[in-house]
């Protein structure tokens, strides 16, 4: 492999990693958002390595959803995913209570041979400016080979709210099979209809959401040049709830989410800090059942601690 990793920053706002005259993905670190959706960092747009855009901005069913982001809808009384809450009993409800995760400073950039490296901390305060949330998370890009690529997110969440905060989704909040909240991550529309895989076996519409797994992968079909691409995501060994469920998507759009409170709830008392990490897999072609799995090993061997690919975890 010739191509190396580039970092291009646009101080204030953005940062683009790129592998030669490919951008592999855009971090957004201070959005432009609408306070109703929740203003969060998000990768858009993600890429492969042959330049297919794998990833959907602001989709006009959800509008909240970007890229890949951490959307978290139930945080205590807060929102950090964005739109209305589910409200037992009201169905979903607009309430003032979106939330923002608003960078505070940058405490890592470098790009090098193979591996790209962003570090920052971030501020989760409730719509009325009050504190609940301090993050440090850790992005990292790893070349693997010349069809695939790694991505691996790191966070770690401090409690700074002054009392317990139950972090939980729409399901434990009384909605059947909705237990969407984490590190969610939306496709483009040409994926609709495409093939789910998890360890299992491979799944069509949504009938392996809520499903327990290590990881689940979405193989899917582009617009105008027909190519196939491959989205993995594999949670970390050490993660709360491992393995968890997942919320997973076929039927209506394609997304893929290891949802760690989709159905269980997770306190997290004042002051304490919980993280969670996780590898993103992006591979042009569909590798079938078994390359698939392989690609799942793949990202699993980069989040071991023993890996050979340098590791900077969130602190």
């Amino acid at each position: 492999m010739t191509r190396s990793l580039q970092a291009i920053h646009t101080v204030g706002t953005q940062i683009t990693v790129a592998a030669g005259d490919v951008e592999l993905f855009t971090y957004v670190y201070d959005p432009d958002t609408p306070v109703l959706e929740s203003p969060k960092p998000y990768l858009h747009p993600i890429r492969t390595l042959a330049g297919a855009e794998v990833s959907l901005f602001r989709p006009h069913d959800h509008v909240w959803h970007k890229g890949i982001a951490w959307s978290l809808p139930h945080v205590g009384e807060h929102n950090f995913w964005g739109g209305p809450t589910y409200v037992h009993g009201s169905f979903y409800v607009q309430q003032d209570n979106n939330g923002s995760a608003t960078h505070r400073e940058l405490t890592a950039l470098s790009a090098h041979d193979r591996l790209a490296h962003i570090a920052h901390r971030l501020d989760w305060t409730s719509q009325a400016g009050a504190p609940v949330i301090d993050e440090h998370r850790t992005l990292s890009a790893v070349l693997v080979d010349d069809r695939c690529w790694v991505l691996t997110f790191e966070t770690a969440m401090t409690n700074v709210s002054g009392a317990v905060l139950h972090i939980g989704s729409p399901t434990t909040k009384g909605r059947e099979n909705a237990g969407y909240g984490g590190l969610f991550w939306r496709g483009p529309r040409s994926f609709t209809g495409g093939t789910v895989q998890a360890p299992s076996g491979t799944g069509t519409g949504d009938n392996l959401r809520g499903v327990r797994a290590e990881w689940f992968a979405f193989r899917g079909q582009h617009d105008v040049t027909g190519r196939r691409s491959t989205i993995v995501m594999v949670d970390d060994t050490a993660n709360p709830q491992h393995p968890p469920q997942w919320f997973v998507r076929s039927a209506e759009f394609a997304c893929l989410c290891p949802a760690p409170f989709f159905s269980e709830e997770l306190p997290l008392p004042d002051q304490e800090t919980v993280r969670f990490r996780y590898a993103v897999v992006v591979a042009d072609g569909d590798h079938g059942d078994d390359g698939t799995t392989h690609l799942a090993e793949l990202g699993r061997a980069i989040l071991r601690p023993d890996a050979a690919h340098p590791r900077k975890g969130a602190q």
